[in-house]
């Protein structure tokens, strides 16, 4: 049987291909993204690891929050010797770093990365620990004098002497580019300016007496442990977090860690699209094999093998397979992973292909996905194979029938149908977000699955409609190609299947980001009332200049400041709930348009109050007048009075849990030296708004990190944002196509060797070689189309579904994007024919008499 098996796989090489070639896609995405996430967690280790000082003093924060206060939190420069005087102590020296300053050449172009990562201004000094060494020129004294280093200053053209602007806090002030540093380790893909550290202090900090952590390298013979202990006595204040070298880098490790998880898990989404569409493809061409082998089975069976003999025969082919495919998908990922690495050095990256990292769990993973995967598709087509008997070699019976095992189908379906319709049914009933997304994803898995196990049903009722049109227009090709196409429902459906899995996310991901553009769009023409908004790119604070600009630019009339600040709210009902607040200047209503449900702007912005959603606080058991503790990010504590509560169905543009809201003084008390993250202008009577937007395009020249948007401008911003996603579901529908594609080119492949005989017949009674091309084509775009049909339906029903739970958010605009869905089917029609051509060009070149000879 070992060698019946062997050779039976290696007689059949050529059509197991293209279903290894879905293996390999599976096992290669998953490989690479284990290699790629492992390669860059490890070398990140190693440059915090590398970099960190032994004990680190900072400041202590408890709240995070994506939208920031603006404020940079530091300790008094005086630390640094306290710490000094520390036994055990060998060094310490106060360390000045800020995040996200903007740096501009000669020419207001901003010297940086371009890709999200930040620019860094920090001081300069030299340790065992520092991450960049000087290479060129010298290090920077007074505060004129800046190093940059070295990938930045390849990437923008950068030489010594040139001049820089840096846009901080306190103020832009002027440099000379007088060094170049190279990274001892990996560039994170940061931008990174250096300068003196009296600069630093004064410059980025606004004050001499401040630094934003002190580090401390301990005596020979003082463990880091010890170092933290003595320097906590001596300090003796809860106000500084401190940290040694190893707690430093795995805090630094876990805030990149969560950007590296969307990365690692992006790339197994791939891989489970092509795990799943795969699956189709393998257990497809398994069934077909058997049935073609169906004489040469019973005679196995005929000749004393017994079933288990049989059954075992074919999984011993799909674990040949899955070894081969797990194997090839390996080396792929391997290559996939080393191209990641070099289009991250393309961002700014460096990371070292040399230094890739396959660690044991890489390999494990991917002959597990591979020969599970395979092992598990061809073990329904084995227990067929096993059912085949001796009699079955005389008659030439084809195994796959279709009665009762149709009918269990049926039954299947329906059950599993049922489930799924209740529980979409029940998430466009529910009230709470949560439950509904529960709902939604149960739903959709168990509509998946009783539409694959329903597909044979549907395909003699959907194709018979599909290709009615066929005989009129292509006569009697058109008829054979229908007929052929409904000869087998079995292999149609699970043909169809691989293309409808794509098909169906992105029918129902274009729906749900259509309805959350329409959603964003009525929200911004319902609550932004600003002729103009000053924006950072990112919502990122911008210096206090800014704003004298617009303030100062002619034509302006009213200019509303917005600020962000992190706080936490102990609620009445005794929950800790962390959120994000906003602070607003007195003429908000000239701006924004915010409905109350009780309360005016005035309220909410008085002195010691703040406003919140309506149904936020009535969860929360928050009513106006209610006095709340908050507690913000430097751990200063007060009460603020609930002044007003607002109803903006969901979304306000805030963006935060509870939607909370203050006026700006009372805000600034809390966290002083904040900045601006917005300002909303409105121009002056008598001033177009053309020309105004003109003029602050002019004032803020000088500040690249900053835009000014009106009403469409925004809703530009928001449909950016989320067409990325769109996007990445896109890239999905590729590879789902790219494999589904396999697929019909697998079964047609197959089918036309089935039908060799019945082809040279046709071919013998007049039947031309452009009609056989012909006919395999349509039979390839009606099984294509059918495929498309049952995702889109499948998807439109899953879109309305997460359009109902979006509108719990407040997002209530349902749209159907019929543009997309049409191009979707017509983009399954030419699926269908780039499918048919080499089936079809197969089948054209066939010798007729060969052909009807053949067995």
């Amino acid at each position: 049987m070992l060698k019946a098996t062997l050779r039976s796989f290696l007689a059949h090489k050529g059509r197991l291909a293209l279903s290894a070639l879905a293996v390999v896609l599976s096992v290669a995405f998953v490989a690479g993204s284990l290699i790629f996430s492992d390669t860059v967690t490890r070398t990140f280790d190693q440059l915090f690891a590398s970099t960190a000082a032994d004990v680190t003093v900072s400041p202590r924060e408890d709240l995070t929050s994506p939208l920031s206060s603006g404020v940079t939190p530091t300790v008094p420069a005086s630390l640094g010797a306290r710490v000094a005087a520390v036994p055990g102590v060998a060094a310490a020296r106060v360390d000045v770093t800020v995040d996200n300053v903007t740096v501009v050449d000669r020419h207001r172009l901003p010297v940086g990365p371009t890709t999200g990562a930040p620019t860094i201004a920090r001081n300069w000094y030299i340790t065992g620990h520092s991450p960049v060494r000087l290479t060129s020129g010298h290090a920077p004294h007074g505060p004129g004098e800046a190093v940059l280093d070295a990938d930045t200053a390849h990437h923008r053209q950068v030489r010594i002497g040139d001049p820089l602007t840096v846009l901080a806090r306190p103020g832009s002030f002027e440099v000379r580019v007088v060094g170049i540093a190279t990274f001892t380790t990996t560039n994170p893909g940061a931008a990174l300016v250096l300068l003196d550290t009296p600069t630093a202090q004064t410059r980025l900090l606004g004050s001499p007496d401040l630094a934003t952590a002190v580090q401390a390298d301990a005596a020979h013979g003082v463990g880091d442990t010890l170092l933290k202990q003595r320097i906590a006595a001596a300090l003796h204040s809860s106000a500084y977090e401190l940290r040694t070298a190893g707690e430093q880098a795995r805090s630094a490790t876990d805030r990149l860690g969560t950007v590296l998880d969307v990365i690692k898990y992006v790339m197994l989404g791939f891989a489970g699209i092509a795990v799943l569409v795969g699956v189709f493809l393998i257990v497809n061409t398994f069934s077909m094999l058997i049935s073609q082998r169906t004489r040469e089975l019973g005679l196995l069976r005929a000749l004393g093998a017994d079933r288990r003999q049989v059954r075992r025969s074919v999984l011993t082919e799909a674990l040949l397979l899955g070894l081969i495919g797990s194997t090839l998908g390996l080396a792929a990922g391997i290559g996939l992973a080393a191209g990641l690495i070099r289009l991250m050095g393309v961002f700014g990256m460096n990371l070292r292909s040399a230094e890739m990292v396959i660690g044991p769990p890489t390999p494990v993973a991917a002959y597990l996905v591979g020969v599970g995967v395979t092992f598990v598709a061809a073990y329904f087509p084995a227990r067929r194979a096993a059912g085949v008997s001796p009699m079955a070699a005389l008659s030439d019976a084809e195994i796959a029938g279709v009665g009762r095992p149709l009918r269990v189908r049926a039954v299947a379906g329906a059950a599993v149908g049922a489930l799924g319709a209740a529980a979409l049914a029940g998430c466009a009933a529910a009230t709470r977000t949560a439950p509904a997304v529960s709902l939604l994803g149960a739903g959709v898995v168990l509509t998946l699955v009783a539409t694959v196990l329903a597909g044979p049903l549907l395909v003699r009722p959907v194709i018979r409609v599909l290709g009615a049109g066929f005989p009129a227009l292509f006569g009697a090709i058109g008829r054979m190609s229908r007929r052929n196409a409904l000869r087998n429902p079995r292999r149609t459906g699970a043909t169809a299947s691989a293309l409808m899995v794509g098909l169906a996310l992105v029918g129902g991901m274009s729906v749900a980001s259509a309805s959350m553009s329409a959603s964003f769009d009525q929200q911004i023409d319902k609550t932004l009332g600003a002729d103009f908004v000053v924006q950072n790119a990112r919502f990122q604070p911008f210096p206090r200049e800014i704003t004298d600009r617009v303030r100062g630019t002619r034509g302006v009339g009213v200019v509303v400041r917005q600020r962000f600040a992190p706080l936490a709210l102990r609620l009445p009902d005794g929950k800790l709930v962390e959120t994000t607040a906003a602070g607003y200047e007195p003429r908000l209503d000239e701006v924004a348009h915010i409905n109350y449900a009780r309360g005016d702007t005035a309220a909410a912005l008085a002195d010691g109050a703040l406003a919140m959603d309506v149904k936020f606080a009535r969860s929360h058991g928050v009513r106006v007048g209610s006095r709340i503790p908050v507690r913000f990010a430097d751990g200063r504590r007060t009460e603020l009075r609930v002044g007003a509560l607002t109803d903006q169905g969901g979304v306000d543009g805030f963006g935060t849990q509870g939607q909370l809201f203050l006026g700006l003084a009372t805000l600034q008390r809390y966290v002083p030296g904040g900045e601006d993250s917005g300002l909303y202008v409105n121009a002056a009577p008598g001033t177009p708004k053309t020309v105004l937007r003109s003029r602050l395009e002019k004032a803020l020249a000088a500040f690249p990190q900053v835009q000014v948007r009106d009403q469409a401008d925004y809703k530009k911003l928001v449909h950016d944002q989320i067409a990325v996603l769109l996007y990445l579901v896109y890239a999905l529908l590729g590879l789902a196509i790219l494999i589904a594609v396999l697929g019909v080119v697998n079964t047609l492949t197959l089918s036309v060797v089935e039908r060799t005989r019945e082809i040279g017949l046709l071919r013998a009674i007049g039947l031309s070689r452009r009609q056989l091309r012909r006919m395999i084509r349509l039979e390839s775009v009606v099984i294509a189309v059918f495929g498309a049909v049952l995702g889109l339906v499948l998807g439109l029903v899953w879109g309305v579904c997460a359009q109902r739970v979006l509108a719990l958010r407040g997002l209530k605009a349902l749209v159907v994007p019929w543009t997309v869905i049409v191009a979707v089917m017509a983009g399954a029609a030419v699926v269908g024919v780039v499918a048919a051509l080499l089936p079809a060009l197969r089948a054209s070149r066939m010798n007729v008499l060969t052909a009807i000879a053949h067995e």
